[in-house]
């Protein structure tokens, strides 16, 4: 096995620092391709679709439960299936606390081609508490997650015919009863996500800081000018859940 190299304590420390550059100047590559991302067109969805959850029957503004933005993880569990794909589950156990999102009004749910009656027993196994959605008998996982257009390399075992969809996450935004789709990931483009910040950075929005580009996205649909600093999760009114 090889290890890293053994040095002294001030040997470590310029090269923590060498890297550290390095890493700074991926920081700031990150935050110009998350503007170009905001940038990026919108297309309207004018088709219904029609979901089943906790509380019955639900439009996909319904799931936006009446804030701005909707993240949804397409999550891989077929009608036929008695539990939900492995890696899907390993990414919903990411998922922090969504207070923190819903103060961003930004609503998380996930949604899956099983029966409700299927995804009920596997959520309360798992103790996950995010919404979660059968999206059957409809084509909403279809038009938005497992048929993303042309083959890459990110479509992973989907492509390799081992998974009947790919997991992945899509953002909408609503402005009045309009909703619009803006970004879709599917497959490895959902590494590294799962924190507030990072499901905030797919969004059209953004994190909603004033240092954002493009400059005013955030405040022309109502957000505060300068948003606070996050709150302990229990601190959170319904005030900032909207």
């Amino acid at each position: 096995m090889s290890l890293p190299e053994i040095v002294s304590r001030a040997e470590w420390r310029a090269a923590r620092a060498a890297l550290l550059d390095e890493e700074k100047a991926v920081t700031r590559a990150l935050d110009a391709l998350r503007a170009e991302r905001r940038r990026l067109p919108m297309v309207p969805v004018d088709r219904e679709y029609v979901f089943e959850g906790g509380d019955g029957k639900a439009t996909l503004l319904d799931l936006f439960q009446g804030r701005q933005q909707l993240v949804v993880h397409h999550f891989v569990f077929e009608p036929e299936w008695e539990t939900g794909c492995r890696c899907c589950s390993a990414f919903l156990d990411q998922i922090g606390h969504l207070a923190h999102l819903h103060a961003r009004r930004t609503t998380f749910a996930a949604v899956s081609r099983a029966p409700f009656t299927r995804i009920l027993p596997f959520k309360a196994r798992m103790g996950w508490t995010v919404p979660w959605y059968s999206s059957q008998p409809g084509d909403f996982d279809a038009d938005f997650g497992a048929d993303f257009g042309a083959v890459s390399e990110e479509d992973g075992a989907a492509e390799r015919g081992e998974m009947p969809g790919r997991p992945g996450l899509s953002c909408f935004l609503r402005d009045g009863d309009r909703v619009f789709h803006t970004y879709s990931a599917h497959g490895r483009g959902l590494e590294g996500l799962g924190s507030t910040t990072s499901l905030l950075d797919l969004t059209a929005l953004g994190r909603q800081e004033p240092w954002e580009e493009p400059r005013g996205r955030a405040n022309a649909l109502g957000a505060p000018a300068r948003p606070e600093h996050p709150r302990y999760h229990d601190e959170y009114d319904d005030r900032h859940g909207k």
